[in-house]
């Protein structure tokens, strides 16, 4: 990303956290950002934007319309040199792994305080990432377990696994198996309980590493 011209975007739907930001815009680039509350007002703003431009937008996750991963995805299909940073509260990997498969280039926890958000905002005409410690070393620990578990499972309940990494809900998995959707259950509640997970997501993660999806 060029580091001038740029513009540059808020999207935050609390006010007071909104004018933090954009005041540590102004503090580290010197420019004032544009403010957004909603996913509308930053798909309009977008709409005025170039292909071509080059502007950081922080992103939060939780907004009243929608979800920012939504608009990350949209930044990054209409300009590939925008810089998309989530600054956001929530910590846990379905978020984060969302918005980086959407795109986003950094991820700001907001319960650091004023100093540490502008330091590592200032870090980007450094070439630095600006990404909080505390999802750093939520990377680095699933790096560490890329290896697929090595608990086995059935023919049938890879057969589930295989479908569930696809996207396919339990009634699919039932009519592409043609098994019923209680036998489905059954499978998927074997399959969590052999590989140690509890989500659909952590299974489709599952899936990959076994080379199934």
């Amino acid at each position: 990303m060029e580091k001038s011209p740029r513009s540059y975007l808020v999207v935050e739907d609390i006010a007071e956290t909104r004018d933090w930001l954009v005041a540590s815009v102004d503090q580290v680039f010197g420019a004032t950002a544009h403010a957004a509350a909603t996913l509308g007002e930053a798909r309009a703003w977008l709409r005025g934007q170039d292909a071509g431009t080059a502007f950081l937008a922080l992103v939060d996750l939780g907004l009243p319309d929608g979800n920012g991963a939504d608009f990350i995805d949209e930044v990054t299909a209409r300009c590939p040199n925008a810089l998309v940073v989530v600054t956001t509260v929530f910590d846990d990997d379905e978020s984060l792994m969302g918005a980086l498969a959407a795109g986003a280039q950094g991820y700001l926890l907001k319960d650091q305080d004023g100093p540490a958000i502008a330091h590592r905002l200032a870090m980007i005409d450094h070439g630095e990432v600006p990404i909080s410690p505390a999802i750093a070393r939520r990377l680095l620990q699933r790096f560490r377990a890329d290896e697929p578990s090595h608990a086995a499972l059935s023919p049938r309940e890879t057969e589930v696994l295989r479908l569930i990494g696809r996207g396919l809900k339990s009634a699919e998995v039932a009519g592409v198996l043609s098994i019923s959707p209680q036998t489905v259950t059954t499978h998927v509640k074997t399959i969590y309980r052999k590989l140690e997970i509890t989500s659909r997501a952590e299974a489709a993660l599952e899936a990959r590493k076994r080379g199934l999806a």
